[in-house]
């Protein structure tokens, strides 16, 4: 027997069953009327403007083109490119500065501090002599390790304190939120020491990257680029949620990152070229003597400044690529960045 309803007005026949109720909480067709008494799903409301159930946002919604910080998806490099130019063009006064105290001044203080303790002249002259190591050669080697490397970790805090300082004003001033000099340098003590800590963690896992066959160091610093903003602006899981961010666009932070490596990298060689052929005239031992050693000290700092251009590619360019990352996750914008930092 059919369990077809009647058609309207038309009496059902004296052996069909009544039409069923509707199961409790059945939604109507579309465009159907509710059955009488159908109550809505309990909790149910529809917002405004709200996205029917099982649709998605394309690639790029709620992004605002013209942002200028955050390159919308589509965008391609052309995109990239502008917004790293916009913001070096925005707040070039306040990160060269920052960068000269903090990335600069350091570089060179460290390269004077191991020239000063380099002992490969005096060890030369006596392996001419006589081919036994040196009677000091490994207290030389101690201090001069020693040298190296606590002048790295010190001089790595500080460098720390100047990249959350210059990603404090990018972010800011690409709102047009007030930005200035001791501003930057508070926020960036107060980011440095934690900062500094997950950047020793990097620098372990790429150097042991680097010694199992080189290709894994490469990969791990590809993988971690993004690790730093990560924290600045997350504060939670930098090594993950980089490695998270280059899976999921594969190409297209390598790209990015490639470029800025290629830049930093390249512009810091050619400044070390240049240091390493003015210091010559200067002799193996320039710190004897109060004459060459303040032309060689002079020497160092103005070749650390020629390497000034690597330190902002680097910064402005990892910021702007970290907030393309953002927009292919979700919509973002600069003011949301900027609130993120704190």
């Amino acid at each position: 027997m059919s369990d077809q309803p009647p058609y309207p007005d038309q009496p059902p026949h004296p052996d069909q069953p009544p039409h069923p109720a509707p199961h409790p909480g059945q939604a109507p067709y579309p465009g159907q009327a509710p059955y009488p008494g159908q109550a809505p799903y309990p909790g149910q409301v529809l917002y405004p403007g709200q996205p029917p159930y099982g649709w998605y946002q394309p690639a790029g919604y709620g992004l605002n083109p013209a942002d200028p910080l955050v390159t919308p998806p589509g965008t391609g490099l052309g995109g990239w490119f502008a917004r790293c130019v916009g913001a070096a063009s925005r707040s070039w006064r306040l990160l060269l500065p920052i960068l000269v105290l903090t990335q600069v001044l350091p570089l060179a203080m460290l390269s004077v501090l191991t020239l000063a303790v380099d002992p490969s002249a005096r060890w030369d002259a006596e392996i001419a002599s006589d081919s036994t190591l040196p009677a000091t050669f490994w207290t030389d080697l101690s201090v001069l390790l020693l040298v190296v490397v606590g002048g790295s970790l010190i001089f790595g805090l500080v460098q720390c304190l100047g990249w959350a300082a210059g990603t404090w004003v990018i972010a800011r001033q690409a709102v047009g939120e007030p930005a200035s000099f001791g501003a930057a340098l508070r926020y960036g003590l107060r980011r440095a020491l934690g900062l500094w800590g997950w950047m020793l963690i990097f620098t372990l896992i790429v150097a042991i990257g680097f010694c199992l066959c080189f290709l894994p160091g490469i990969y791990a610093g590809f993988a971690l680029a993004m690790a730093g903003p990560v924290y600045l602006f997350e504060r939670q899981d930098p090594i993950g949620r980089s490695h998270r961010m280059l899976r999921a666009r594969l190409g297209l932070l390598l790209g990015r990152v490639a470029l800025v490596a290629a830049a930093a990298i390249g512009v810091s060689l050619v400044a070390g070229v240049i240091e390493s052929v003015a210091i010559m005239p200067f002799g193996s031992t320039p710190l004897t003597s109060a004459g060459t050693a303040v032309g060689v000290v002079l020497t160092i700092s103005v070749a650390a400044l020629l390497a000034l251009p690597a330190h902002l590619a680097q910064l402005v360019g990892l910021v702007v690529t970290y907030a393309e990352q953002r927009a292919h996750e979700g919509p973002v914008n600069a003011g949301q960045l900027a609130a993120e930092l704190g």
